[in-house]
């Protein structure tokens, strides 16, 4: 078994690419999700799995003082998505 990522930049580089990974993989979902305003909703099933394998993968300690993994479902699918029509911007 790998050993737990214990430093905040492999956190980050970790949840950025799961969601990267969901981005690539739920273009559809996510267009649908923005449009809809139901983002969190639609791709629920897909976030939690996303969420079990980061948290499967960091340090307790560093998961419980660091939310990389919710900013980088902002930072990389949400704010790369401006172009998507939707009445929350």
């Amino acid at each position: 078994m790998a050993a737990l990522i214990d430093t905040p930049e492999a956190a980050n580089r970790l949840a950025r690419a799961i969601a990267s990974d969901l981005s690539l993989y739920n273009e559809a979902k996510i267009k649908e999700g923005i449009e809809q305003d139901t983002f969190f909703d639609v791709l629920s099933d897909e976030i939690q799995e996303g969420r079990v394998h980061y948290e499967g993968r960091v340090d307790k300690g560093l998961l419980a003082r660091t939310n990389f993994f919710d900013r980088a479902l902002v930072d990389v699918i949400l704010a790369r998505k401006g172009h998507i029509l939707s009445k929350i911007w």
